[in-house]
């Protein structure tokens, strides 16, 4: 499923470039653009899935790939390594969720802190 109008859609599709720093066949990770911490990567479904909300049990393999990617992301990108170092995973859902693009994805955030909006 893809949405047109979708800007994770777009940048799946190749149609807007990104700061790439992985990608299989059902998601793509990158760089966000306004990071908000040191290192701040997005996950994002290949899928078109709106958020959270719209997950159903079809999906948990999908969500449990992603989440076991997260780690090896997180380190291949800059964080330290546990327990001294480590990242947070965040999934904002809706608009009072703080969701923006509404496209499921994860945020991977970590580095030394304080971070900006963390």
């Amino acid at each position: 499923m893809h949405d047109p109008d979708c800007l994770f859609c777009k940048i799946v599709a190749g149609d807007i470039p990104c700061s790439k720093v992985y990608e299989d066949d059902e998601m793509i990770a990158f760089k966000d653009i306004r990071p908000a911490a040191p290192v701040h990567l997005l996950v994002v479904p290949k899928r078109h899935i709106p958020s959270m909300a719209q997950v159903t049990a079809d999906d948990a393999p999908l969500l449990g790939r992603m989440m076991v990617k997260a780690p090896e992301l997180a380190m291949a990108n800059g964080c330290n390594p546990y327990p001294e170092g480590g990242f947070r995973i965040v999934v904002n859902t809706g608009a009072e969720g703080g969701q923006e693009v509404h496209h499921l994805h994860l945020h991977i955030l970590g580095g030394p802190r304080p971070w900006r909006n963390g």
